[in-house]
């Protein structure tokens, strides 16, 4: 099976998109995250919704967990003004060593071998001048577990 064969339609924003927009997209369709991409219109970024949920606590609860407890403020007061003047860009981590891309052509082995390494919970499907969608870890636990029955 190739990744041509299982890509799915996914939404795609830019980095100069508002981040609370994007926030809203991932929460409304409870998505695992985005692709991003640049000005040239190719993928440039995953944004795991994970990201976005470790922007909005702060450096110090993320550092002591225990913390979270003692703040009489909830995240949902705060989430939207934290990320109404950002962009895309401001929540993407500075550590993006590689891009989770795969070839239309690459097996559904191929696929997983990304999303494991990478430890993304999508990858995107494009080609030189196109994006045909993504490949989720859902949708590739689904067909794997399908395969096995």
């Amino acid at each position: 099976m190739r990744a041509s064969e299982i890509v799915e339609e996914f939404p795609v924003v830019a980095e100069e998109s508002g981040a609370l927009e994007a926030a809203r997209l991932l929460a409304a369709n409870r998505l695992p995250g985005l692709v991003v991409t640049g000005a040239d219109n190719r993928p440039s970024a995953i944004l795991p919704a994970s990201q976005v949920v470790r922007f909005l606590v702060p450096r110090y609860i993320q550092d002591d967990p225990s913390l979270a407890g003692v703040l009489s403020e909830s995240m949902a007061d705060t989430a939207a003004a934290k990320l109404r003047d950002k962009t895309v860009r401001a929540l993407l981590p500075e550590d993006r060593a590689e891009l989770p891309v795969v070839e239309p052509d690459d097996t559904i082995v191929e696929v997983a071998a990304v999303m494991a390494r990478l430890r993304c919970p999508l990858v995107a499907v494009a080609t030189k001048d196109h994006i045909q969608g993504v490949i989720t870890a859902s949708r590739l636990l689904e067909l794997a577990l399908r395969e096995q029955s």
